[in-house]
């Protein structure tokens, strides 16, 4: 079973650049909220602080604009032994119009990365 979740959401001025269309840093948070989301839904919140970027991808495939109602996508793609990659797409009416990843690592309170935890692992799975 993939574990998934959706938010929706709306294209906000602060979104997008002077020509009304969204920054592509937009596309970012947007993930990063459906991530707290799904983080949340699975009673995951306690150690979000412990979970820096790695790497974070985005390929932009449709325009998106200013009051755009939008669904935000968001699975676990892989589990490492310390890292989770998440797979997001933003979608306009069923179109989607950004597909990415983002990479993060669980880190011990030094910094250096830490295995998951079996909890996270069996929500996560």
């Amino acid at each position: 079973m993939t574990i998934e979740h959706v938010e929706r959401a709306r294209v906000a001025w602060v979104d997008t650049d002077a020509g009304g269309r969204i920054h592509f840093t937009a596309a970012f948070r947007w993930a990063e909220m459906a991530e707290t989301a799904i983080r949340r839904k699975l009673g995951l919140l306690e150690e979000w602080g412990s979970y820096p970027r790695r790497k974070v991808e985005a390929e932009f495939l449709q325009v998106l604009v200013f009051e755009d109602e939008i669904e935000v996508r968001i699975r676990v793609e892989r589990l490492g032994q310390t890292s989770i990659t998440w797979a997001f797409e933003i979608t306009r009416d069923g179109e989607v119009c950004v597909r990415g990843t983002l990479v993060v690592v669980h880190v011990d309170v030094d910094g250096l990365p830490a295995p998951l935890t079996d909890e996270e692992r069996a929500a996560l799975s």
